[in-house]
């Protein structure tokens, strides 16, 4: 035991404030970026999310509710979202701001999705639908003609990716019942007519 030699240690002392990080540190740092940079970034992933929906607004509300010291204002958002390739739903969301109104009503519209027949850029057969008190007409239309239609209408037909058809509002003119018969009629469209 006497025999072996105690290895010699020099300790240096340094002057406060300069203290060198320690090579352990570095390379657990070294290793957390290289983890890092092999995960896919969660970020880039639900921005990819977000796009391949386009949402529309239909319309925005100013609506009160009674309380005891007054009235409580807040913002009514009503939204269509769709992916341009047959698929469209609708939103209604209620917030302090037009900003937290739209989201809930995006989120409420991506949950309630509904897909639609096509045939090519248009709807495959005509379609007279009612909804409440409005009612909706939507013919198909030859290529290159476009979305003649007004105001709800074309909004649900453009983000359902609609680019050819004839439409008319012959009803009430709410634009949100009309959105909504227009979402409805287009769910209602068969691939052939019975």
């Amino acid at each position: 035991m006497s025999d072996q030699v105690k290895p010699e240690t020099t300790t240096e002392v340094k002057p406060l404030g300069q203290s060198a990080p320690t090579p352990y540190r570095q390379d657990r740092n070294r290793d957390r970026s290289r983890i890092r940079s092999r995960r896919p970034d969660r970020k880039e992933r639900s921005e990819e999310k977000k796009d391949q929906f386009e949402n529309k607004l239909v319309t925005i509300r100013r609506v009160t509710k009674m309380h005891k010291g007054g009235r409580r204002m807040k913002i009514s958002v009503v939204v269509v979202v769709g992916d341009k390739k047959g698929r469209v739903g609708i939103g209604v969301g209620k917030g302090e701001d037009v900003r937290s109104a739209q989201d809930k009503a995006v989120s409420q519209a991506k949950k309630n999705l509904v897909f639609v027949n096509l045939k090519g850029n248009t709807i495959p057969h005509e379609i007279e639908f009612k909804y409440k008190s409005s009612r909706i007409l939507l013919k198909p239309a030859a290529p290159g003609t476009g979305i003649v239609a007004g105001s709800s209408v074309r909004q649900v037909a453009e983000v359902a990716g609609i680019n050819d058809v004839l439409g008319k509002i012959l009803g009430a003119d709410n634009k949100v019942t009309n959105a909504y018969a227009t979402i409805y009629a287009l769910a209602a469209l068969r691939n052939t007519r019975l």
